[in-house]
């Protein structure tokens, strides 16, 4: 069962999504909420957390990104009713 506060978190992260990608460096950085960076924990290769003061999750980077996420794409490309832009990261 969900509570208010998951519930809150939860909209407010939908009503604000925001990623980022560089093509040229090919990282992809996912924002959760705007904070100060205070530490930066890599939870697998190429993969990043940042972190706010209190541990909290401010964002989330990935290296070597058209590689890491090609697979998904890939496996989500099945979904016919989704428009092709919504997978495109090149």
């Amino acid at each position: 069962m969900k509570t208010e506060s998951a519930e809150a978190d939860g909209e407010n992260m939908k009503n604000n999504k925001q990623f980022f990608y560089d093509r040229k460096a090919d990282v992809l950085y996912l924002l959760v909420k705007k904070g100060k960076e205070e530490e930066v924990v890599e939870v697998s290769p190429g993969v990043n957390v940042e972190l706010d003061g209190q541990g909290k999750l401010l964002g989330v980077e990935i290296l070597n990104a058209s590689a890491a996420v090609q697979p998904i794409v890939s496996a989500t490309k099945s979904h016919r009713d989704q428009p092709d832009y919504l997978y495109s990261i090149n």
